[in-house]
């Protein structure tokens, strides 16, 4: 349990860096799909609907894509020790 716990912030800097590398590229996918199948425009992808404003939309949209990234970054963490 101590190894674990140990490793989180190291887990959590590795999970932050996959997901800002990602953000761009899935989210760009994430809005073409929307707006070709559905019509939304990137505006209101963003804002959820106008509910907030496009930075905060642009940080909640982050923080949602973050926790696959956890989990993604709990997956291959080398949980054998340090290197």
């Amino acid at each position: 349990m101590r190894l674990v716990l140990g490793s989180l912030p190291r887990m959590v800097v590795m999970a932050a860096v996959v997901d800002s590398a990602l953000f761009v590229p899935l989210g760009a996918i994430l809005a073409l799909v929307c707006f070709a199948l559905f019509g939304v425009p990137l505006q209101s992808l963003v804002t959820f609907g106008g509910v907030v404003s496009a930075p905060e939309g642009l940080i909640a949209w982050w923080a949602i894509f973050l926790v696959p990234s956890l989990v993604y970054a709990a997956y291959m963490m080398p949980w054998g020790g340090n290197r």
